[in-house]
């Protein structure tokens, strides 16, 4: 059998669990770890891997079946998915919910150019909590969605926080409030605006002199990621950090809250939920799955950007429709 080859471009937390979930797959193998460290610093767990410079990724074409995009979405991803598409076969998991329609025009426009399939946006949400809402919406078309998120650590606010001038490390909590979650599970629909449904709390190491004050008002203020929510700032240590959140847990629920009957005299709650030890593990278990439709896709001669929806689920398994119907059926 002729595996999956696939690279990795970027080797933080995502990376490393994309790693983990390859070894969990037989059907795919890794091919290539890209970096903007110096490969000699990087060490990775797969011997016999190269670990390579990212600037020299495009000689490596003809060695990678998918291509894996395990950099972040405030500054990475808006650069790297384009550019990468027209070379690769790629995945990615970019998060910033407002911003997918426009990313998934250039992405797709570089990916029909180069004759690649690119799968953007590929985690728990987006990704199959947005399946969730998909298959809800169908089913009970009268109703109404919800979404909580947490309690967990989110590596897309992590990483837009890290990146705030004056900022030396941190982790950002989501964290949904009980007496909306009630509210929902109740069936009383209730009418909630974003602010209503989390707190996001930040947990924040300072460089040494920096403006703390600026810091915090960076961050509350942040579009997409912060401005729309209660969110609190805590200044710690670094070894505060280290010691009381090092972890990476996350999870959430989708509920669709509907009627049926003549009157919607019917009730019905529809709720997907994942409590997740680590976050990074999980999406990039999912990623690998659909680097498996990819390399399916491309095998059938299709090019161009896709997401979640435009996936079947038979895509993402390495057993055949037969074995499929058999067994899961």
């Amino acid at each position: 059998m002729n595996k999956i080859r696939i690279g990795i471009a970027g080797y933080g937390n995502l990376g490393r669990g994309v790693e983990l979930a390859i070894r969990q797959n037989p059907d795919t193998e890794l091919a290539c770890v890209f970096t903007r460290r110096d490969p000699k610093s990087v060490k990775i767990l797969t011997e016999g891997v190269s670990v390579c410079p990212i600037s020299e990724i495009a000689a490596h074409k003809s060695d990678i079946d998918v291509l894996i995009l395990c950099g972040g979405s405030a500054t990475d991803l808006p650069v790297q998915g384009p550019q990468l598409a027209e070379m690769f076969n790629t995945i990615d998991s970019f998060d910033t919910h407002a911003k997918i329609p426009e990313y998934f025009a250039k992405v797709d426009a570089s990916a029909k150019k180069g004759g690649n399939v690119s799968i953007i946006s590929v985690g728990w949400d987006p990704g199959m909590f947005s399946v969730a809402r998909l298959y809800g919406n169908c089913i009970l078309p009268e109703g109404k969605d919800y979404t909580f998120w947490g309690r967990g650590v989110s590596q897309g606010h992590s990483d837009a926080i890290r990146r705030v001038e004056g900022v030396a490390d941190g982790k950002q909590y989501t964290i949904p409030v009980e007496a909306a979650v009630e509210a929902v599970r109740s069936g009383a629909n209730p009418e909630l605006t974003t602010r209503q449904k989390h707190i996001r709390e930040c947990f924040v190491v300072a460089k040494e002199g920096a403006d703390k004050a600026k810091i915090e008002s960076d961050i509350k203020n942040m579009p997409n990621y912060f401005a729309d929510y209660d969110t609190t700032v805590h200044f710690i240590t670094q070894e505060e950090l280290d010691r009381d959140h090092s972890a990476i847990p996350h999870g959430g629920f989708v509920i669709r809250s509907g009627k049926t009957g003549v009157n919607g005299e019917t009730g019905h709650i529809v709720e997907y939920n994942l409590k997740l030890g680590s976050n990074p593990e999980f999406t990039s278990s999912i990623l690998v799955a659909y680097a498996r439709a990819a390399y399916k896709l491309s095998k059938e001669g299709q090019s161009g950007a896709r997401t979640v929806f435009d996936i079947a689920p038979a895509y993402l398994s390495p057993k055949s429709g037969d074995e499929l119907r058999a067994s899961m059926l």
